[in-house]
């Protein structure tokens, strides 16, 4: 079978889950992935024969895609930020809005001296290796409650930024350790926060795949993580000092309240490339 046959035959059978030009994307990236390909050279190349064991490989990515299994779990690799990083079921896949969240921090915060970074609830590392990469004179720490999640972010850390401090902490129980009080010059989450009661609208690829843990948010305290992180944000930010939440959308503005109730000056909602309220920010008194 040739590469564009077996293309041609993954875009098909796809399309029975996903809209045609989603499935044809998912292809090509199955068949360059497996076939160490760009996709100017899959192209190039596509009447050329596929070796079987390529073809058997590519039909088991198939047999799985087909149970809605994210590409990404699949292929063990997701795109942040420039960066190819390893995720596994045991970690979020990144989303754009969380680059939009990096990017953001990156550009406030570059010139700003004796940068000490904090990013709570860290999955693959995606954000505490993304700014290690941008700011490389900074100090950043990653936690999250995950061990399996944790392992991972050290192989990306240690691919792309070793400096890169990672810990195993419960947020809502307890303080990472080695970190001064009232030093921190950015604190940043993207905390769970989608609704328990959200669940049915979710698609299958996303509901059975990836980690309920760092999803999913109990209807009656929707404001739990960022309540407890600003929290924190009290103890451990300089005067001056910076965080940045990624947000569920309707709860914009209680999180910017939240943040003036506990002393934040300078609130601001942003919005993601989509239009929708995705970052809130604020800036820890004297």
């Amino acid at each position: 079978m040739t590469i564009l046959e077996l293309t041609r035959r993954l875009t098909t059978a796809l399309g029975g889950i996903y809209p045609e030009p989603e499935a044809a994307a998912i292809a090509g990236q199955v068949i360059e992935h497996y076939l160490e390909l760009t996709p100017l050279t899959r192209r190039m190349q596509a009447v050329e024969l596929l070796p079987i064991e390529k073809e058997q490989l590519i039909e088991a990515a198939q047999a799985r895609l087909l149970r809605h299994e994210p590409l990404q779990y699949v292929l063990g690799t997701a795109h942040f930020a420039g960066l190819e990083l390893e995720v596994t079921p045991a970690t979020l896949i990144p989303r754009p809005e969380t680059e939009e969240l990096v990017a953001l921090i990156i550009k406030e915060q570059k010139k700003a001296p004796q940068l000490t970074i904090l990013d709570i609830g860290t999955g693959s590392g995606c954000i505490p290796v993304a700014l290690s990469q941008a700011l490389p004179t900074a100090r950043v720490i990653g936690v999250d409650i995950s061990v399996e999640a944790l392992a991972v972010a050290r192989r990306n850390a240690a691919r792309y930024a070793p400096s890169v401090e990672l810990q195993q902490v419960d947020i809502l129980r307890d303080v990472p350790a080695g970190i001064a009080p009232r030093s921190l010059a950015v604190l940043v989450s993207n905390p769970p926060y989608v609704l328990e009661s959200e669940r049915a609208r979710m698609r299958p690829n996303v509901l059975e795949y990836e980690p309920a843990t760092a999803l999913f948010v109990p209807d009656n305290d929707p404001l739990l993580f960022y309540r407890r992180i600003a929290e924190l944000g009290q103890e451990l930010l300089r005067p001056g000092g910076k965080l940045y939440f990624e947000i569920n959308e309707q709860y914009a503005t209680a999180v910017l309240n939240l943040l003036a109730e506990l002393g934040y000056a300078g609130g601001q909602i942003q919005q993601d490339i989509f239009g929708k309220d995705r970052m809130v920010t604020g800036i820890i008194g004297e």
